[in-house]
């Protein structure tokens, strides 16, 4: 009898194990109503834009500040400060629309493992 309850005992956590939490719930309930809509590259932009701008601030503080005098020198006479400015915007554009469409993509993996989890109950 008592192999039968320790089997029982496994039975039981292992269904714990499969069986999704409020926040798990919350979250499928979320990505399932919002997927599409995260998903649009303008929107990624608009949202990660904040971001991209912080990461590209330092290049443009380090551009302008002079510290290194032959590369403040080196930018001044080869190219306009339109041109580096353009640069550091389309970086920006690269780092706001890269980090939210990573989210995304994480969001979306996870997703699916709760999906499979919630139909293996």
């Amino acid at each position: 009898m008592s192999r039968y309850f320790k089997e029982l005992d496994y039975i039981c956590r292992f269904k714990a194990l499969l069986m999704l939490t409020e926040e798990e719930k919350a979250f499928l309930e979320y990505w399932e109503q919002n997927r599409t809509k995260e998903r649009k590259t303008w929107r990624q932009l608009l949202i990660g834009l904040p971001l991209g701008l912080l990461f590209a601030l330092p290049i443009l503080i380090n551009l302008f500040s002079g510290w290194y005098i032959r590369a403040d020198m080196e930018a001044r006479s080869g190219s306009s400060p339109t041109v580096l400015i353009m640069a550091v915007l389309i970086i920006a554009s690269f780092f706001a629309i890269f980090s939210k469409r990573y989210k995304w993509e994480r969001n979306e993996q996870r997703y699916k493992e709760l999906k499979g989890k919630e139909e293996n109950e």
